[in-house]
């Protein structure tokens, strides 16, 4: 996500010299990959006599990129350390989930086994572009801690996926020039005129979340008019979240879309809390959870490893981890979370989210329309 985009900027350079730790594909998307991962799971023997086996993994880059805040090496290390001759090799292909996307359609095979980091609009786009589905359906008898997943961030009602984290928009502002924004509607006043930085939600995860969450609070007839209100109150839209949230940090307007977890990143960095605080309109967030799931066509070894990788990822000390690594929330009921994230970390008091069903059909023409009308 674009949060983690930056945290993987702002760390690149130490992660230079820890990089090789960990096995990568830099996303050449030009060079269709003939799969033979499968040929490393199950069928190795090593010299004390157990078969050594390889779990391919692909995810975005910046859940690896920045190793002293990303949770890819505690992850690889831990998982690898927990289970005798396996190995976690990475995978971040360049375009995502779409590499697997194009792949698939075309019957030509990749080389992943499982998918980390799709979220409800990733699950959507790819049923509705394939004919069969990407991934298969989970045997979550075989994931013990699944039964610890929050009820209300699991999206997919043909169960192919497990929810491991979540984020949560909210405002981020700066108090000594602002009041809290409390409501969708003080944003079109006089008093807030000018202080907005949004995403563009053609191109950011977050600002297609807060989009949704206009669209939630005024439907999908009114959600238009409340951003052309915007646009009169000279909302500011660019790109990335990063492009808003540096413009932030350069304290070029006093207010960002960003994430209910921003203290955790503000206070990790020693930057002025004072202008980190976080605004719920409506004493709301939306929720924008990821999740993992296993590619169709995964081999009986392979299946079974990922079910073990999926069920170490949803325990309590790999939720805590990866919460305070990748700046995220828990997906489950029982992580653990240490003082410091806890006490920076806030959830909205009421959670708002369009699950599979709800923009299945919907969400491009949401988007077309805002972006045509709205983004220009």
């Amino acid at each position: 996500m674009d949060r983690r985009r930056f945290i993987a900027a702002i760390g690149g350079t130490a992660g230079a010299g820890l990089a090789g730790c960990i096995s990568r594909d830099d996303g050449d998307d030009s060079e269709p990959t003939v799969d033979d991962s499968s040929d490393d799971t199950d069928d190795a023997g090593s010299e004390n006599g157990s078969a050594e086996r390889t779990l391919t993994v692909a995810t975005y880059d910046s859940f690896l990129d920045a190793p002293s805040t990303a949770p890819g090496e505690w992850v690889k290390s831990e998982f690898e350390s927990q289970h005798e001759n396996v190995t976690i090799e990475w995978k971040t292909p360049e375009s995502g989930l779409n590499h697997y996307i194009q792949r698939f359609d075309e019957d030509v095979a990749f080389d992943a086994d499982i998918y980390l980091g799709l979220n409800v609009d990733d699950l959507i786009r790819a049923d509705d572009q394939l004919d069969d589905s990407l991934f298969q359906e989970l045997d979550r008898d075989a994931v013990d801690n699944a039964e610890h997943v929050r009820p209300d961030l699991e999206f997919d009602p043909h169960d192919r996926v497990l929810p491991f984290d979540t984020g949560y928009i909210s405002m981020v502002y700066d108090e000594n020039e602002l009041s809290t924004p409390e409501t969708f509607e003080q944003l079109t006043q006089d008093e807030f005129g000018g202080t907005l930085l949004a995403q563009n939600a053609q191109q950011s995860d977050p600002g297609q979340a807060f989009l949704l969450w206009t669209i939630h609070e005024f439907g999908e007839d009114g959600y238009l008019e409340y951003w052309r209100d915007l646009q009169e109150n000279d909302v500011q839209i660019l790109g990335s979240w990063w492009d808003t949230y540096s413009a932030y940090l350069e304290e070029e307007r006093p207010m960002v879309v960003s994430y209910s977890t921003d203290q955790v990143f503000a206070n990790r960095d020693g930057n002025d809390m004072s202008r980190h605080q976080l605004g719920f309109l409506e004493d709301q967030g939306y929720a924008n959870p990821e999740a993992m799931a296993v590619f169709a066509g995964a081999d009986e070894g392979t299946n079974t490893l990922a079910h073990e990788f999926f069920d170490f990822l949803l325990s309590p000390e790999a939720q805590g981890q990866i919460a305070k690594l990748n700046v995220q929330f828990p997906a489950t009921d029982n992580a653990d979370l240490d003082d410091e994230y806890t006490e920076f970390a806030q959830e909205p008091p009421e959670t708002v989210f369009f699950d599979y069903e709800e923009l299945q059909g919907n969400l491009d023409g949401w988007v077309e329309d805002w972006a045509r009308e709205i983004a220009g």
